[in-house]
């Protein structure tokens, strides 16, 4: 949006608005003249710093209070008032949008950046491709796992990066998947090999997900290079060959000789023992691989949908919005201008869970307990909650015993925020939602009772892992991971965590808390 050729606007800006002062002085009875200062103020769009849009609504101001001094022939003072009140108020409204505009546009920009930084900066190799399987994006990380320019695959076949040998497989596999389409992850079960321009071939993991956009379908695909991780393997197996022959080896001499040397007894007997303990870290590795790549898998496909569907609402808006050029069309630009506000909002939960699961893995949350009043710091929650309460939904606070408690009130807060979150999010219109505390001694018991969807049985054991959500409510936006981030701020106040559901009755969920040492 903005230019690369900032002196040629100003300059512009500049003759369009010594233009209209001269005409403003030559004809002060023709109000259409001050539509050239809008314009004027309208051009700085273009420029970046905000000080010309304020300096260009300010010149236009003077000299049309300037004008209001000039001789008019035709018109008298209240008609002349009235008309350079009129032009005023529109020169300050211009102004004001225009700041609007530009503080907006740099959001968005800044948005787009990040994006963008997620994708260049990625680890893992990333390649998108349309539905003739050519290649329409690939990520530097990516271009440097194959040995290729970016501008050298852009538009080539998938299978430039397979070896030949495997086309015909994969021109079926890739035909079936376009049918059946699916996020997933592969190679499990069979070994994937990608081959670089030099033609060295080496062994990859591929995970694929898809979207449709404009009618077109693309596959995503993250490549990961497992060739340590196939050495590895190799040699681990080359190991256990090894000892289940070192294993037989001293079983059959345990069996000529085991009347003879008990320190022999001694040594097979401790072999056995790590033989046994390797297997059993082998076995927990294999596991927690298992489990990752479950996670993994989970992730993908979250945040596939849950950052495609808000930059596509940017995306669509912000084009929308540069065809409503008339000032009859602004109902229309506000209404695309929310859209992009909201999705932007949406975003900024996402990353702001992402960030907070980041600090706590981290371990860079610790607990700092004060004392404070309760029942003003539940009042100050509730206000904020309150803005994003749907029609009809309200919230009410029933506060039991001493007002003053001890423990950390910023993670309380966010305990709080999240739970009532959720509470109006999965809760219809008109519905209250119960913010029950009760203090005793050291003991404080905070519940939040909704009359939501609820959850089913089955679904309630998992809410608390990260990234899992109730089938109930896959069609509203979630990340999966707030019950998780709750949970472990409870524990670093040493408190627990229970829940409660019942589908289509609502869900009531409690947060015990003991007052922490000061």
């Amino acid at each position: 949006m903005f230019t690369e050729k900032p002196l040629n606007v100003l300059l512009f800006c500049m003759i369009v608005t010594i233009t209209t002062a001269v005409l403003q002085y030559l004809n002060p009875g023709v109000s259409f003249y001050d539509s050239g200062l809008v314009i004027a103020v309208l051009l700085t769009v273009f420029l970046k710093n905000d000080r010309y849009t304020r300096i260009a609504g300010m010149v236009a101001i003077v000299l049309i209070i300037l004008s209001f001094f000039y001789p008019h022939e035709s018109m008298n003072t209240q008609q002349i008032m009235m008309q350079h009140l009129f032009s005023s108020v529109i020169v300050i409204i211009t102004t004001l949008a225009v700041l609007y505009v530009k503080k907006l546009y740099r959001s968005i920009e800044s948005d787009e950046r990040q994006v963008n930084a997620l994708f260049e900066h990625a680890t893992e190799g990333i390649v998108l491709t349309n539905s003739k399987g050519e290649i329409v994006l690939i990520n530097p990380a990516a271009t440097a796992l194959f040995e290729y320019d970016k501008e050298e695959l852009l538009g080539k076949p998938i299978e430039t990066l397979i070896p030949a040998r495997f086309h015909g497989r994969h021109n079926k596999d890739r035909e079936g998947f376009y049918k059946k389409p699916s996020n997933r992850s592969m190679g499990h079960g069979r070994d994937l090999f990608a081959r670089t321009r030099s033609g060295r071939e080496f062994p990859v993991e591929v995970s694929l997900s898809h979207y449709q956009q404009s009618d077109q379908f693309f596959v995503i695909a993250f490549i990961v290079d497992i060739t340590a991780r196939k050495q590895a393997e190799t040699e681990l197996l080359e190991q256990k060959a090894q000892l289940e022959q070192i294993t037989a080896d001293m079983r059959k001499l345990n069996a000529e000789l085991e009347t003879k040397v008990e320190d022999r007894t001694l040594i097979l007997r401790e072999a056995l023992q790590e033989l046994e303990r390797s297997q059993g870290e082998l076995s927990e590795a294999l596991n927690k691989e298992k489990e990752l790549n479950e996670i993994k898998s989970r992730f993908v496909s979250m945040a596939s949908h849950e950052f495609r569907t808000p930059l596509s609402t940017v995306l669509s808006s912000a084009a929308l919005i540069g065809k409503y050029t008339q000032t009859e069309d602004q109902e229309k630009r506000d209404k695309h201008i929310r859209r992009i506000r909201d999705s932007v909002k949406h975003l900024n939960v996402l990353l702001e869970d992402f960030l907070s699961l980041g600090k706590l893995e981290e371990g860079r949350i610790k607990a700092d307990p004060v004392r404070f009043a309760v029942r003003e710091f539940l009042a100050e929650v509730v206000d904020e909650m309150n803005l994003i309460l749907k029609p009809g939904q309200q919230i009410q606070t029933i506060c039991e015993g001493p007002n003053e408690f001890t423990t950390d009130n910023r993670l309380l807060r966010n305990i709080l925020i999240n739970l009532i979150s959720n509470a109006i999010k999965f809760s219809g219109e008109g519905a209250t939602i119960v913010l029950t505390v009760h203090i005793e001694g050291d003991q404080l018991t905070l519940s939040v009772k909704d009359q939501g969807m609820g959850i089913a049985e089955e679904d309630q054991q998992h809410l608390f892992t990260t990234f899992f959500r109730a089938r109930n409510v896959t069609n509203i936006e979630g990340t999966g991971l707030g019950l998780h981030i709750v949970k472990r701020y409870v524990e670093l106040l040493e408190g627990d965590i229970a829940l409660q559901s019942e589908l289509d009755r609502g869900t009531t969920v409690t947060v015990g808390l003991k007052a922490l040492a000061l």
